[in-house]
């Protein structure tokens, strides 16, 4: 079923007004570092009375709470869990940005301090104990060396590993468990065991005297790679907001008492008169009271074609003057103005996209508990029933569990996969913000398409020329670029490129004359010519009735016709469109192949919008929508349990691409656009989606491989640690063949993830 307008459900406005009740405040978390820190942080915000929702976005380190408490109970609340926290009021954007930058920089470089730490012991003491000798404790000569080297292994984990021990202790406290819980058990348990060992290896029975400093040690150096990797490709999500506060123009040029001075934008406030030349940008929002103009306005709607204004007509920050000279009155400044709404728009919309736990860490949730019980249990069963001495034995059994299921293959099962899957979509010219993306996109159900610049070009091109006293398409195209040779029209460009391409080249205009909001007339040849609109048209007496139904066919098929007449006499009739990418209709009809719902949302004109969801199989479309109507209509989409795709090119969409469960933006876009999304289709073809899907649940299926193979490992593992063979055959689980299985566990992680080197997504 077709639909148009941009109205939205009732219920939908509803939700969004509800969202926007009470005062709203952001704080800034300094250490919040992963998907579970965001959980703890908005529940305990939301747990204080007051506080209608608390929404973190955790690329900024930033809470957006609504609702009355005060923001000193706010911050109570973050730290009384461990973090630390202040209040951004009367911060800037830019502050706010470059406070994140800083910290997050210091956060690299700390998370990449501590990985050279840590794999600079980790890395000699692993080659040590695979080709040189074996990691046993057995002379005193043997003991004073893992001594050595177990203060070393402490200091370590103090430098490099605080941070995991801090988050393992923090989960206790909310009793909850992560991966940071599973790591802190799994290093300090083997820490604990090994030292044992060294004191008192008297204690243990000989084939358990193994020591597993290097365990320790490689883990936590692998998982600070794998958290410094992920800060720095996080990083350039607030590159979107600080693309969009670059549109803002620093000054603004004010007529005050008769004389137009350049003033700070902050010192601009509503009622005030701006001078606005040819190509500036509109400082503030206001309506023209002096002049006329054609405005480039698809920082709002997209739409690449000028819109004319004159005296009444609104303008709005951060949209291009192109042609004329104009006074307007401002009516909106700083926070109130279209830009500053776009900008909290985006932000709003990265706080409050649906978070997606890690796969590690949701399996951590439940595994961590299971594996603690275990070992209790392994423990007292030896203590109670196990032959002497049965305390040797029931710390021994008590230990290995915990050390047996220590996260190395469940560490790299992920990182693995989805480092060979991103350069995997790579090849197929798809960059893929983060891991978190691979696995959303598997599961998208509805892929919202922007118009233009995504299904269409997004620049205006000569469709056609249609033919009335002229001999041919090259004499009416020769004489409308000579024309406009002279013009400052947006539309120019079209013609003269077309003209161009074809080889035509330009005549001298002479008595150029721009007629505002007609068209153009200048003399070329010797013929005395009029180019523009049918008012001109029938202005200048031209006669054209016999050729009004085919330029009202051409507007109705969403193209811009043009009369060009010589001499008095119509000549013919140059269309002007944005055409359909060539590979458009395919592309859709491969996503519904994949059992896709298609939408398209677009800020033209119903009959445009149309003529193209028509032309390229789209049965369900929006039409005349504003950016805040986009998010309106992603977020509606959501409500009904749908996983949203949003695919855009412009400044306009960067709100619904940072809503939308995965944002792709069209790499031939704007800055904005592609910084507001999570994945970014470089060669510009809707092909990408399909391609970016495939890979995505290769990828995701592959992942859940890993994770299952690690599993297996753990699942095979802990009952030997257990001691479940021993009644049977007097077996516990040596050291040796656990190390061996371990690093076969982790050998079959990254096989298993170079399989996908060899995935080919299905041909268009």
């Amino acid at each position: 079923m077709v639909q148009a307008g941009s109205q939205v459900p009732e219920s939908e406005h509803d939700d969004h007004s509800a969202q926007s009740d009470g005062e709203q405040q952001e704080l800034f978390v300094e250490d919040a570092s992963c998907a579970s820190c965001v959980t703890k942080i908005e529940t305990a915000l939301g747990s204080v009375p007051g506080v209608q929702r608390a929404e973190m976005n955790l690329a900024q380190r930033t809470v957006l709470v609504a609702g009355s408490a005060s923001a000193i109970k706010l911050i109570d609340a973050v730290e009384n869990i461990g973090y630390h926290a202040r209040s951004m009021e009367n911060t800037s954007d830019n502050d706010v940005l470059a406070e994140r930058e800083k910290a997050d920089q210091v956060y690299y470089q700390r998370l990449i301090r501590n990985t050279v730490v840590a794999l600079g012991l980790g890395i000699p003491l692993m080659v040590y104990g695979l080709f040189i000798g074996e990691m046993t404790v057995s002379t005193t000569t043997e003991r004073i060396a893992w001594l050595v080297v177990g203060l070393l292994t402490l200091a370590v984990m103090v430098f490099s590993g605080k941070h995991f021990y801090v988050g393992g202790w923090k989960s206790v406290r909310t009793h909850t468990a992560n991966m940071d819980t599973l790591i802190a058990l799994g290093t300090g348990t083997a820490w604990t065991y090994s030292m044992v060992v060294v004191f008192f290896p008297g204690l243990l029975p000989e084939m358990a005297r193994h020591v597993y400093f290097e365990a320790t040690t490689m883990i936590i150096g692998l998982i600070n790679l794998g958290l410094a990797l992920e800060v720095k490709a996080r990083g350039r999500t607030s590159e979107a907001i600080r693309r969009l506060i670059g549109l803002q123009t620093k000054t603004a040029r004010v007529v005050r008492d008769n004389k137009e001075i350049d003033v700070a934008i902050e010192d601009v406030t509503p009622g005030d008169v701006v001078r606005i030349r040819p190509g500036d940008k509109i400082p503030v929002d206001g309506v023209i009271v002096e002049g006329h103009t054609a405005m480039d306005e698809s920082m709002l709607t997209g739409e690449p074609m000028p819109v004319e204004k004159e005296v009444g007509d609104s303008v709005a920050t951060g949209t291009l003057n192109k042609t004329g000279s104009f006074l307007f009155k401002t009516t909106r400044v700083g926070k109130d103005t279209a830009l500053a709404q776009i900008i909290s728009m985006v932000k709003h919309a990265q706080n409050s996209k649906p978070p997606i736990g890690r796969l590690a860490d949701v399996i951590s949730a439940y595994f961590v508990p299971l594996i603690m019980i275990i070992s209790v249990t392994s423990g007292l069963l030896w203590l109670n029933f196990g032959p002497a001495p049965t305390i040797a034995f029931a710390v021994v059994s008590a230990t290995t569990v915990l050390i047996i299921a220590c996260p190395c293959a469940l560490g790299l099962a992920t990182p693995m996969s989805v480092m060979v899957g991103v350069g995997k979509a790579a090849e197929a010219g798809v960059l893929i913000r983060n891991g978190e993306v691979l696995q959303t996109a598997s599961s998208i159900t509805v892929m919202v398409l922007d118009k233009t610049g995504t299904i269409t070009l997004g620049a205006p091109k000569v469709t056609e020329i249609v033919l009335a006293a002229a001999d041919n398409e090259d004499e009416i195209l020769g004489l409308a670029a000579s024309l406009e040779s002279g013009s400052e029209h947006p539309l120019a460009l079209a013609i003269l490129e077309s003209a161009e391409e074809r080889g035509i080249n330009t005549s001298v205009v002479e008595h150029f004359n721009a007629i505002a909001g007609h068209g153009i007339e200048g003399v070329v040849e010797d013929k005395h010519l009029y180019f523009g609109n049918e008012k001109l048209m029938r202005d200048k007496g031209i006669e054209i009735d016999a050729f009004t139904d085919r330029a009202q066919n051409l507007a109705s098929e969403a193209k811009t016709p043009m009369y060009l007449a010589a001499d008095g006499k119509l000549a013919g009739i140059v269309a002007v469109a944005d055409p359909i990418k060539e590979d458009s209709i395919a592309a859709i009809k491969r996503l519904k192949n994949l059992g896709l719902r298609v939408i398209m949302l677009t800020g033209d004109n119903r009959a445009t919008a149309a003529a193209v969801a028509e032309k390229v199989g789209v049965s369900e479309f929006f039409a005349e929508v504003l950016p805040q109507d986009k998010t309106n209509h992603i977020a509606a989409l959501q409500m009904e349990n749908e996983v949203v795709g949003m695919t855009g090119d412009g400044i306009n969409d960067a709100p619904a691409l940072a809503m939308a469960n995965v944002g792709f933006a069209i790499g031939t876009g704007t800055d904005v656009a592609i910084e507001s999304a999570d994945v970014t289709l470089m060669r510009g073809s809707l092909h990408g989606l399909a391609d970016a899907i495939a890979v995505s649940k290769a990828t995701l299926t592959n992942v859940k491989q890993n994770l299952l193979g690690a599993f297996i490992y753990n699942a095979a593992g802990v009952p030997v640690a257990a001691g479940v063979l021993y009644p049977f055959f007097g077996i516990l689980l040596s050291p040796v063949i656990a190390g061996a299985a371990m690093a076969f566990s982790s050998l079959t992680v990254v096989m298993n993830a170079n399989r996908l080197r060899f995935f080919k997504a299905q041909e268009h």
